[in-house]
């Protein structure tokens, strides 16, 4: 039934003068910050402040640290349904894409796709689904099918020929580690990516992006003060060169001082057993305006626009869709290499 729908893809330059669309998800770590009185201000610090991490990890052939500087564009991801109606096209994710401008040799080099994830599926899954599952088991219960359906959407647009025609390369998703888990150092390390850190019991985010394909590591990078949680599929040590593992360490280290700067912009690294917390006071705030209490809140209306725009009109379709994908991906792989989820 896949060809009930179809991905079409749209780009929107992210610099000082962006402005969100009407169907970017105003929680999105981008579009949060292109909002209020101080949009633009906001906008022009966190640029300057990827394009100088950057330039402070790529040290090689670069002695005033300022030979490189970073192009990003917002990916967005409409699901469009062969069926005529109000609802006939839906905002179904928002990525960003980074190319690398070297200022000495006027070059361009791609970089890597996906890096900051937004999805109002998500947010259907966390803010409507789930709180409704645990209300009826009178305390936390995860559906039988949580994340299915998400998981499945993604993996089919990576497949499909939208995707395959603009990008070579698998996306990288990089996001803050969770705040519930330890996570221990070990002795491997990356020359770019840095110390690699591991936690062995697996968190919901962790599951929830596992349906969606990607594996995750964990490696605090040079300069850092904690690690970050990288999710990919295919090798992530090996699929990327230096320079766009760069790019996307700047960019999304970058979103998580301002979002998460307990953790990321702390005072003091990560010891080698190490839990985050949001709790602690000892770190420093950036220059940039930033709204956590109305991100939380605002995630439960994004969730139920998307049960009344998505799955109220197609939700049927979209099961039965699923329920074959699912059948298909089972003929393809062979039950022993079909690893569980935690």
């Amino acid at each position: 039934m896949a060809h009930e729908f179809t991905f079409r893809i749209t780009t929107t330059r992210f610099d000082e003068d962006y402005s969100p669309s009407h169907d970017s998800r105003i929680t999105t770590n981008f579009a949060n910050l292109a909002r209020g009185e101080y949009r633009q201000q906001n906008l022009r610090n966190a640029l300057t402040m990827i394009d100088r991490r950057f330039n402070d990890l790529a040290r090689w052939d670069n002695p005033g640290g300022d030979r490189y500087t970073l192009e990003l564009e917002i990916i967005s991801v409409a699901v469009q349904f062969a069926a005529e109606g109000e609802d006939r096209e839906f905002p179904l994710l928002e990525v960003l894409d980074i190319q690398i401008l070297d200022r000495l040799t006027g070059t361009r080099t791609q970089g890597i796709v996906g890096n900051n994830f937004s999805s109002y599926v998500r947010d259907y899954d966390f803010s409507v689904r789930l709180p409704a599952a645990s209300e009826a088991a009178g305390g936390f219960a995860l559906p039988d099918d949580f994340g299915d359906l998400h998981g499945k959407l993604f993996q089919h647009f990576l497949d499909s020929e939208a995707y395959r025609e603009r990008f070579s390369l698998s996306p990288v998703i990089c996001i803050s580690v969770s705040t519930s888990k330890t996570y221990r150092r070990t002795d491997n390390h990356h020359p770019v990516l840095g110390v690699e850190y591991e936690q062995k019991d697996s968190s919901l985010t962790d599951a929830y992006f596992a349906k969606m394909g990607l594996s995750v590591r964990y490696f605090m990078p040079r300069g850092s003060v904690a690690p970050l949680a990288f999710y990919f599929r295919g090798d992530l040590l090996n699929d990327y060169t230096n320079l766009q593992l760069i790019g996307t360490i700047s960019t999304m280290e970058t979103f998580q001082k301002i979002y998460r700067p307990e953790i990321y912009n702390a005072n003091s690294a990560a010891a080698g057993v190490y839990q985050p917390t949001l709790d602690q006071q000892d770190y420093s705030v950036t220059k940039i305006a930033y709204d956590r209490e109305e991100r939380s809140r605002l995630a439960t209306a994004q969730g139920r626009f998307t049960d009344e725009h998505l799955m109220q009109p197609h939700g049927e379709l979209l099961e039965q869709w699923a329920a074959a994908y699912g059948a298909a991906a089972d003929d393809r792989v062979p039950a022993d290499d079909l690893a569980p989820v935690a």
